[in-house]
């Protein structure tokens, strides 16, 4: 496996992604289709364009790799690789201007994810974990990433994107957690796994989740130190229920309060 390659491709295609992405943040003119006929799942042209501009990347550069992206679908390989791409996570946030949105790629063979970037391009700031490397490159300079050394809930900081998480019975599971939690933030989308990463905050849950939404998330977040599993302790990558913990103990504690509701 070629890491310096894989690692090279990934950044290209998050800066193919940012190039196709930032004329189209807080303008006027963005309108947003609704891929629910009950409820609202907003997509863009910026997501449709920065996945087409991800994949031309990867026709050029790795074409034997599969891909699994959220906009344009599957497409087989035959180097047991695949890139999970999710040109916008948190496209409700694009579409409303906060900067908690960003692009996640992430290459899995068939243990799971084994590198990921979280990138948010109108911050600047690159999150990047795997093959060894877990750094933060941005507008103030290059820093490592790790996690944060809490280990009870009760001083941990917990973020989710959805105040409802998902089902009745995942919310519940949910504010089970946060009424013992030190504080709980919303909305944070993808950007509250890179601040788990980056030891700004401890811990995250959500649920209902795509693959492509945490696999990126999980590759960056273990290789900072953290530990991401769904609410039984089994691997999240395949989506659903997600805890995304700083230490061992912590999400130790977390899972045995989450028992009932799984």
């Amino acid at each position: 496996m070629n890491t310096d390659d894989i690692i090279t491709t990934a950044h290209e295609m998050a800066d193919a992604a940012r190039a196709a992405i930032l004329p189209h943040f807080r303008t006027t003119a963005l309108t947003a289709d609704n891929k629910l006929a009950d409820g609202f799942d907003p997509v863009t042209v910026a997501d449709r364009d920065a996945e087409t501009a991800m994949r031309a990347v990867l026709a050029r550069r790795r074409p034997d790799d599969a891909i699994l992206g959220e906009e344009h679908g599957t497409k087989p390989g035959t180097s047991g690789l695949t890139w999970v791409l999710d040109p916008i996570d948190g496209t409700r946030g694009f579409i409303t201007g906060t900067p908690t949105w960003g692009v996640l790629i992430a290459l899995s063979d068939d243990t799971g994810p084994i590198y990921g970037l979280i990138d948010q391009p109108y911050i600047g700031e690159r999150f990047e974990g795997g093959f060894g490397r877990a750094g933060l490159a941005g507008p103030h300079g290059d820093h490592p990433l790790a996690v944060s050394g809490c280990t009870t809930l009760a001083e941990a900081r917990l973020f989710t994107t959805f105040p409802e998480v998902g089902t009745p019975q995942d919310r519940a599971g949910f504010e089970t957690i946060a009424a013992r939690a030190k504080l709980t933030r919303y909305g944070m989308d993808c950007y509250g796994y890179a601040l788990v990463a980056l030891g700004q905050a401890d811990l995250v849950i959500e649920a209902g989740l795509n693959a492509y939404d945490i696999q990126a998330p999980i590759a960056v977040i273990q290789a900072a130190g953290g530990i991401v599993t769904d609410w039984s302790g089994n691997p999240a990558h395949p989506g659903g229920r997600a805890v995304a913990a700083a230490t061992e103990t912590l999400h130790a504690e977390v899972l045995e309060l989450l028992k009932p509701f799984t």
